[in-house]
């Protein structure tokens, strides 16, 4: 598996990667409606390219034999309970606890170092075991539990930190 940062030719790849992980985590929680709603929001082409070519978010793509895998993308944080935050992170299924999302996760970690942050946030659904699996392991801890309304529906959140 070979990791590199992410350019613009790779929206398509990074929507495959979002649409797929995307409704395997969450069409259970929040149903299939709500996920292609939220996929259409967050992951339009316009607004994914833009993101990809910000200098101070940068996106970090797992590719095994030529296919974008996995992606993590993160961004320093003004209004978090830590300087950074984790705004992406998925994997395919199939390489689900194969390392590929630790890679991505300890790149962003080092981006983050590099430009002075000392701690990182994110928010993953209350209910997202595999996300907060994931994240537990990596060390990050509740900060907040918390109720937001995504696509007309409350979802019970939870904010984690941890420290670089």
């Amino acid at each position: 598996m070979e990791f590199r940062e992410a350019t613009a030719e790779d929206v398509e790849s990074v929507q495959r990667v979002a649409r797929t992980s995307w409704h395997q985590a969450h069409d259970h929680l929040i149903g299939e409606d709500a996920v292609d709603e939220i996929l259409g929001m967050w992951y339009d082409r316009d607004a994914l390219t833009e993101s990809i070519d910000r200098d101070d978010a940068p996106m970090f793509l797992a590719v095994d034999d030529g296919e974008v895998v996995g992606f993590a993308q993160g961004e320093p944080s003004n209004d978090g309970p830590a300087d950074a935050v984790v705004g992406r992170i998925y994997v395919l299924p199939e390489y689900w606890g194969k390392g590929a999302g630790t890679n991505l996760l300890n790149r962003l970690f080092d981006s983050f170092r590099a430009a002075g942050h000392e701690s990182v946030w994110l928010s993953v659904m209350a209910d997202n075991d595999v996300g907060r699996s994931f994240y537990d392991k990596h060390g990050f801890n509740v900060h907040e539990e918390r109720t937001v309304e995504l696509t007309e529906q409350e979802i019970d959140d939870v904010i984690l930190v941890r420290g670089l």
